[in-house]
């Protein structure tokens, strides 16, 4: 069994016991029943059965997975509240079928220092609907001159374990290298934002027939496949885990694949709407449907589908990303970049991969929640539906169609890109260390 080193003080286990009763372990076999304990899995099988005392779930066939892990978020606190906050973007994430995500540096003030994270991380576990962990910036500040305190963060009370300029690139070669040294050392992961800005200035929409049908500055492939070859030959000289946030090209597919038959310990993500949309969305000159990356030529996204399936890309993220209206409702040159995914996603890879046939939920399992769960060296999170292991689930309803709608969203924002999407399957709970974070029967009650 791989261990982890611990993470900060959590919040406490469930009291009482917790009976889920005929639910389908990954989706496979016949219904049975698991009994939680103390924060752990406890018990499976049909037999198995619990006191008077226990909360009692009814799965109903459905499929249970472990908790989803979601390594790419922005909550906006401190300093955007009115858009996101710990508390509204942890319930999100809790609806989302998500125990554990990670939150970006570039807020107001930057990730940059102890305090700030371990006031993320308090904030998280004073609510106890999601396990928030702060990512520390790699360069003071997000400016690109000089690196974070990567050891003070890491041994802090959130006990950091990645560090992201994202939003920025690390533009300088030389400061790259010295943060993968120094990460070395300290045993963190650095996520690189790919992206060399001396070829995006201006830039809004992906370059290609669209942009120049629709006089938009294009943004080229190749802006994120130079810092991607750099950086993965970088983390092959120096050694250090590298993480490439939110691929979105075939080329940077390409590099990724012979960094790997290279034996080069550099990682990658994809976002469900790099996966499920095409920059044909730009036709409208909707604001909502710009994003940093791009949306990308429908030969990208058949790319980044196919590497996802054969493990070239490693995980799903969903770079969840909330925005005012203000910022949104505007010329698309300048509408912010972003959109939101965490109530969404497991929805979006289902209907992509399960209901196509070309996957099934163990898979979901794996690029949703064990890889993640991996990469990040998240102890507790990603583990196997097996006793002893903690008890951070996610149950399924794998045939509940339902509409997208953002006057339901547990965030404080709306700019959904799924709005109106007709979906095939649905989380309908979320537990956290035995503790039912997320219910869809009582939330449609509500």
């Amino acid at each position: 069994m791989t261990t982890y080193p611990a993470t900060g003080r959590l919040s406490a286990p469930a009291e009482n016991p917790l009976l889920i009763k005929n639910i389908r372990l990954y989706g496979e076999g016949e219904p049975t029943n698991v009994l939680v304990r103390g924060g752990v899995i406890d018990s499976i099988g049909p037999e198995v059965q619990a006191d008077g005392a226990a909360e009692t779930i009814e799965g109903g066939g459905n499929v249970l997975l472990p908790g989803l892990v979601d390594m790419h978020v922005h909550l906006r606190e401190p300093g955007r509240e009115d858009t996101e906050t710990i508390e509204s973007g942890s319930k999100a994430a809790a609806k989302g079928g998500f125990t554990a995500v990670f939150t970006m540096a570039n807020t107001t003030p930057v990730t940059d220092q102890p305090i700030i994270a371990e006031s993320v991380w308090a904030k998280s576990q004073a609510l106890g609907l999601c396990d928030v962990h702060p990512v520390g910036s790699i360069t003071k500040g997000l400016e690109g001159k000089s690196l974070t305190e990567f050891g003070m963060m890491a041994r802090s009370d959130a006990k950091v374990r990645m560090f992201s300029d994202d939003g920025k690139c690390v533009q300088n070669p030389q400061l790259m290298r010295r943060a993968l040294e120094y990460a070395k050392g300290m045993d963190v992961l650095l996520a690189q934002h790919a992206e060399d800005d001396r070829m995006t200035g201006g830039s809004s929409a992906h370059e290609g027939e669209n942009a120049a049908r629709l006089g938009l500055r294009g943004w080229p492939r190749v802006a994120e496949e130079s810092i991607v070859a750099r950086d993965a030959l970088l983390a092959r000289d120096y050694g250090n885990r590298v993480h490439i946030c939110h691929a979105s090209t075939q080329g940077t597919v390409e590099l990724l694949q012979w960094a790997k038959e290279h034996d080069i310990p550099l990682t990658a993500e994809v976002t469900p709407h790099h996966l499920l949309m095409t920059d044909d969305k730009l036709r409208t000159y909707d604001g909502l449907f710009r994003v940093n990356p791009p949306l990308r030529e429908q030969r990208d996204t058949q790319a980044l589908r196919q590497a996802l399936l054969d493990g070239t890309i490693d995980c799903v993220a969903t770079d969840h990303a909330p925005h005012g209206s203000e910022d949104k409702c505007v010329e698309f040159e300048n509408a912010r970049p972003g959109m939101l995914g965490l109530e969404s996603s497991l929805a979006v890879i289902a209907k992509l991969f399960v209901e196509t046939g070309l996957a099934d939920w163990r898979f979901i399992a794996r690029v949703m929640s064990e890889r993640p769960a991996e990469i990040t060296r998240l102890p507790g999170h990603g583990r196997p539906l097996e006793v002893g292991e903690p008890a951070n689930l996610t149950i399924v309803d794998p045939q509940h169609h339902w509409v997208s709608d953002s006057a339901h969203l547990a965030s404080k924002s709306q700019n959904n890109p799924y709005a109106g999407e007709e979906f095939g399957a649905r989380v309908t709970h979320t537990i956290l260390r035995g503790s039912v974070t997320f219910d869809l029967n009582a939330a449609t009650h509500d």
